[in-house]
């Protein structure tokens, strides 16, 4: 009876088979638009970095406008006079008058150079240059 058994489990395998082979192509199908969508997530993804990476390059291209009528190099300069008397805030009025720089003026555009160069490495890196003299 052993041989008959095999031989009716065999028939319902091979009955079964198609169903098993219909299966695994809807997997393989499933698999495929699986990594498909992946890859276009990801190329997504990659599309926004590169556009998010061009635009941080042209907003670090430096906005070098002066602020208050003050450029970046008077600034550095004022700035680099500031050291000498030992970063003693009080001085920095004094220091920008003997530039032509009002009062107001001065405290608009270390306000407003602090803030870009914190925004903006390419500022930074200039009013770096400047103060160190490089």
């Amino acid at each position: 009876m052993g041989l008959f058994k095999q031989m009716k489990d065999m028939k319902n395998v091979v009955e079964q088979a198609p169903d098993m082979i219909q299966q695994a192509q809807q997997m393989g199908a499933q698999a495929q638009e699986m990594a498909a969508a992946q890859q276009a997530a990801a190329q997504q993804a990659m599309a926004q970095q590169q556009a998010a990476a061009a635009a941080a390059s042209q907003a670090g291209a430096g906005n070098f406008e002066p602020i208050a009528d003050v450029t970046i190099e008077q600034y550095a300069e004022v700035s680099k006079e500031l050291a000498a008397h030992g970063y003693d805030q009080s001085k920095a009025v004094e220091i920008a008058a003997t530039k032509g720089i009002s009062a107001e003026n001065w405290q608009a555009a270390m306000d407003g150079w602090n803030q870009r160069m914190q925004g903006d490495p390419a500022v930074g890196q200039r009013f770096n240059q400047l103060y160190t003299g490089g």
